[in-house]
């Protein structure tokens, strides 16, 4: 099982003093998209253990959370926040996350996870399919080579966690029967929720630690939120994120070709809002 292994890189393989700081230092939406990012990754342990509650029993699943996922989302986190701290040392990086920490630890809970596990490991995908276009997004919208260097080495670690929740989805479908109206029903709601309370969480506490004169400026935040979703949107690999989104429907070949296209509005429509 591919994870954290001798093969898998390490937050030393990022030569953090050949950031190109005239690239990044100035522009305050990639300082938002990557801070924000780092929040979230570095709280990962908290969904991480809801979702070892959830799948106890189910010893390949836990152990693979345990052991592989979480220790990578970590990694993704602390990789991120010592790349804020390399751009960005002015900013209060530990006071701000100590804050969103305390807010996003109230979104954490077992009970808001699907109902059966066939349909939370569809969420899973949904979730990983998200984080990766968000990652491959940002490589994208940016030439400074660290930056763009880090977010492809997550946005590849996320599509590797996809395959290993997509397997595991496709073993429970089968011991629940599941049917795609089911499935189809989740994916469309957790694509809805992919901007979800706790990136809101994440943006309004940099806000808070950033630009304290503006934490309670909703406007002002939604006016953040509402620019980096065009970033994600206009960087969107819209072929790749279809495929990752459609698969678990396991639709005939045909019938895929014909919604096609209203899913992509959809997804097009997830990332204007």
């Amino acid at each position: 099982m591919a994870g954290l292994d001798a093969e898998h890189w390490k937050i030393e393989d990022l030569d953090f003093s050949r950031i190109a700081l005239d690239k990044v230092r100035p522009d305050e939406n990639l300082f938002y998209l990557v801070t924000s990012a780092s929040f979230i990754e570095s709280g990962s342990d908290l969904y991480t253990h809801n979702l070892v509650d959830f799948f106890r029993g189910d010893d390949e699943v836990t152990d693979w959370l345990s052991n592989y996922w979480e220790p990578e989302e970590l990694q993704h986190g602390q990789a991120l926040r010592a790349y804020v701290r390399h751009v960005w040392p002015e900013f209060e990086w530990d006071t701000a996350y100590q804050g969103f920490l305390e807010e996003y630890a109230t979104y954490c809970k077992v009970e808001l996870l699907a109902p059966t596990r066939a349909l939370e490991m569809t969420a899973r995908c949904v979730v990983e399919t998200g984080t990766a276009t968000y990652y491959r997004a940002m490589a994208r919208a940016t030439d400074e080579p660290v930056l763009h260097d880090l977010a492809t080495r997550i946005a590849t670690d996320e599509v590797n966690h996809y395959k290993h929740f997509y397997r595991f989805f496709r073993r429970y479908r089968e011991q629940e029967q599941l049917s795609r109206f089911r499935v189809i029903g989740t994916i469309g709601r957790r694509t809805l929720e992919l901007k979800s309370e706790d990136a809101d969480c994440a943006i309004r506490h940099v806000v808070k630690a950033r630009a304290p004169h503006r934490a309670d400026d909703t406007a002002y935040v939604q006016h953040l939120s509402a620019r980096m979703n065009s970033t994600i949107r206009t960087n969107l690999s819209a072929g790749s994120t279809l495929k990752m989104l459609m698969r678990p429907l396991e639709l005939p070949a045909r019938v895929q070709t014909v919604i096609q296209y209203p899913i992509k509005q959809f997804m097009q429509h997830v990332f204007l809002r």
